[in-house]
């Protein structure tokens, strides 16, 4: 048989303005309505506990027809992720005593047949009005149409060797709709590695609120994760979700992640290229009662951003310089090549607002696969405001090819008298 469980009655406020027409009419309906709570009329709570209706009782018995009785009526919904339990009671209806009783439980899927028997041995006989208990247990991996399987063997008195079934079917459900984004972040100046954000969005489309113990992120082995969905105040770590971690029927909740590579496969240009694995989400909740469910996503996968065979990026610039005063950056050029050797030369192309100070042209020099070389800049501005590094070309003369960076990065550019003055 299977238990209906207790559930919690959800209050579903309904209000009004004083000023509209019913008045203050629906807030004393609130009131007078035991399912509320008092001085709380107005929140939506899960506090209320109704008994079940039914038990959902099917006792499996000696003398009965096989049938295909159907729980649906009488079971609550089980989701994906959770613990399905059912307890199974063979019954001795008649006046003899029957031997060699052996039961067994499976539970078909629309892939699978699992054995959920707790033992495989047959009990030696079985008394009148004696009863055979069991209670299995099963993590639902699969959504759709499940179907419990009871089968019971015996001998007679007489030495007849009897065979019966009972089929239960149920349907398991999705608890949670997942949908994640990433965004791609290029390095900061003091890493040379990049960062990847991924953004999880989480629904509960079930009918009910469910408690969020824990949403982390299990990365892959080329990357270190953190987690950004907490806050510092007055020295405590305290969740962006405030205290109630509890999701409401189709409410949605974002979670962050912040991922770098790790410094062994940041080093290696040519390695987290294309299709990269970030990791899996886990997911743990709790319903009302308590009961725990588990869900893990495939492992995610993005598109790591291309940077052609070669990349420059920026290692050091002011964030604020003044106007038509020269200034020093520092930038990183990277041969992402696995294979070939460069040989490049810098060109240095002055811009509106930007001009270059040195030399263009200049040999860098060959440049190794997977290797790179530091290159100090010095360049002025001679427009206010905030103003995009451009202007710099790399050729690499073995195959002709010219490689075009513009808005490298931004600056702001003030006047000489407005710095000195703050």
């Amino acid at each position: 048989m299977r238990l209906t469980k207790p559930t919690l009655f959800t209050n579903v406020p309904v209000t009004c303005e004083e000023r509209d027409l019913p008045g203050d009419l629906f807030n004393q309906l609130m009131k007078e309505d035991p399912s509320t709570v008092k001085g709380a009329e107005t929140l939506m709570l899960g506090e209320m506990l109704t008994l079940p209706q039914n038990f959902g009782l099917y006792c499996m018995r000696e003398n009965t027809v096989p049938s295909f009785p159907s729980l649906s009526c009488s079971i609550r919904n089980i989701f994906l992720g959770e613990t399905f339990s059912s307890y199974i009671s063979v019954h001795n209806d008649s006046n003899q005593v029957v031997k060699d009783i052996l039961v067994k439980a499976d539970l078909q899927t629309s892939s699978q047949r699992l054995n959920l028997s707790a033992s495989s041995a047959a009990v030696a006989e079985l008394k009148p009005d004696c009863c055979i208990d069991d209670v299995i247990h099963h993590e639902v991996k699969e959504i759709g149409t499940h179907i419990l399987v009871c089968a019971v063997s015996y001998t007679t008195q007489a030495g007849e060797k009897m065979y019966f079934r009972k089929f239960f079917k149920f349907q398991v459900l999705k608890p949670l709709d997942v949908k994640t984004k990433f965004y791609n972040a290029e390095s900061d100046l003091s890493s040379v590695t990049d960062e990847v954000f991924l953004e999880a969005q989480i629904q509960n489309i079930t009918t009910s609120p469910m408690f969020m113990e824990k949403v982390s992120l299990e990365p892959s082995i080329m990357y270190n994760v953190a987690e950004l969905n907490t806050v510092n105040k007055a020295g405590e770590s305290m969740s962006t979700f405030g205290s109630r971690t509890y999701l409401q029927p189709m409410d949605t909740r974002q979670y962050l992640y912040c991922l770098k590579p790790k410094q062994e496969f940041a080093e290696k240009a040519g390695v987290i290229k294309g299709v990269t694995v970030i990791g899996k989400l886990d997911i743990v909740w709790k319903t009302n009662l308590g009961e725990r469910g588990r869900l893990q996503t495939s492992q995610l996968q993005r598109m790591a951003p291309g940077y052609g065979d070669v990349r420059l990026s920026l290692e050091t610039i002011p964030d604020t310089v003044n106007l038509e005063e020269p200034f020093d950056i520092t930038c990183k050029i990277t041969n992402c090549s696995s294979e070939r050797t460069m040989d490049l030369i810098l060109e240095m192309c002055n811009t509106n607002s930007i001009h270059w100070c040195g030399v263009s042209g200049r040999q860098l020099g060959k440049l190794h696969p997977s290797s790179s070389l530091h290159l100090a800049l010095t360049l002025l501005s001679s427009v206010q405001g905030l103003q995009s590094v451009s202007g710099l070309r790399l050729t690499d003369t073995f195959l002709k090819r010219t490689y075009e960076y513009d808005d490298i990065a931004q600056v702001c550019v003030v006047s000489s008298e407005v710095k000195e003055e703050s």
